[in-house]
């Protein structure tokens, strides 16, 4: 009912269609960006955290948490239309922070990673197997940013729980460098914040014409 309500706003559907054309455009720019960064020479670092233990292979409790996350922000989101819009933008600037800090720090990954298939990145790229996207963790960052969006507190324990699992679940299988998940949940915290702010200075601007 709220998004019935909410839609029949002229501005929010226009915000709305073009906030979801930005993500379509966004996510195709990274699915060939990705294959140019695969593509890219960069440097193993040496991580003392990833020295500490050998590589397990935990691919479905990661894209298990992943999912299921996923889909419960969408059950909880779609009912606070101006939540998902938020959602929607903070996850457009995050996925733009990504790429700079990709192009920025040429990495290869982990001589002993055990690689984690996506099948999601997979559907929208190639079908390539990636394992240069590294800093900083995508998955690690989305997680955590559906924990800072969450408005309900059972939801929000939930999502910090799912991050700092697939957190560690990541460093056990060496898909990653203890710096970009350690970096993940700054840009991720940036990007809502940012764009938070944006939408509260735009929505104060039109109050004050009106």
């Amino acid at each position: 009912m709220e998004f019935r309500e909410t839609f029949r706003n002229n501005k929010f559907k226009i915000e709305f269609f073009i906030t979801i054309t930005l993500l379509v455009l966004i996510l195709v720019t990274l699915s060939n960006f990705l294959n140019f960064i695969e593509r890219r020479n960069g440097v193993i670092l040496n991580d003392p955290v990833l020295n500490l233990f050998d590589p397990v292979d935990l691919t479905w409790l990661t894209f298990g948490l992943i999912y299921v996350s996923l889909i419960a922000a969408i059950i909880f989101f779609s009912k606070k239309p101006q939540l998902l819009l938020l959602a929607f933008q903070s996850y457009i600037l995050m996925i733009i922070l990504r790429m700079m800090a990709m192009y920025l720090v040429s990495l290869n990954p982990p001589e002993k990673m055990i690689p984690l298939n996506d099948p999601l990145v997979e559907f929208f790229g190639t079908g390539q197997m990636l394992t240069n996207d590294l800093f900083f963790s995508g998955h690690t960052a989305t997680l955590f940013l559906l924990f800072l969006l969450a408005d309900l507190k059972s939801l929000k324990i939930f999502f910090l729980i799912s991050t700092i699992t697939l957190a560690i679940s990541v460093l056990l299988q060496h898909v990653h460098y203890s710096i970009d998940v350690l970096a993940a949940p700054f840009f991720a915290y940036g990007s809502f914040k940012l764009i938070e702010k944006l939408r509260q200075k735009f929505s104060s601007s039109l109050s004050l014409k009106s």
